[in-house]
């Protein structure tokens, strides 16, 4: 069970790296108003949501207790990260609030995995 835990985690990370490179990666084009979001930014927060269900589920069943509320948080920032990359996906521009709020968010789930304990 901790190989396919180890799995997951991984993936996970995989899917953390793709959205915050996707972000960090057009950080000169959004102060130039040119950002947009690319494809790697949505796959790498469906990554992550598909993912962290599995790691919870995966959790549980191996009779670790599980934090509900940052589970909760974490999910709902990650909601709002999946709603704006996809609504926007298509434009050719994003908005510099929205583009950074992504990022913002993203570095927020970041810190709420490693720091609340």
């Amino acid at each position: 069970m901790d190989v396919l835990i180890n799995v997951f985690v991984a993936l996970h990370i995989i899917g953390i790296a793709a959205l915050l490179g996707g972000f960090l990666t057009q950080m000169k084009a959004m102060s130039a108003g040119t950002a947009r979001f690319s494809p790697a930014m949505l796959h790498g927060a469906l990554t992550m949501l598909l993912t962290g269900m599995v790691l919870v589920g995966l959790d549980q069943a191996d009779d670790q207790t599980v934090n509900n509320i940052k589970i909760g948080v974490k999910l709902a920032i990650l909601v709002v990260i999946l709603g704006l990359v996809y609504v926007k996906r298509d434009e050719e521009k994003a908005d510099k609030a929205q583009f950074g709020a992504v990022g913002g968010l993203t570095l927020a789930n970041i810190l709420i995995a490693t720091l609340w304990t």
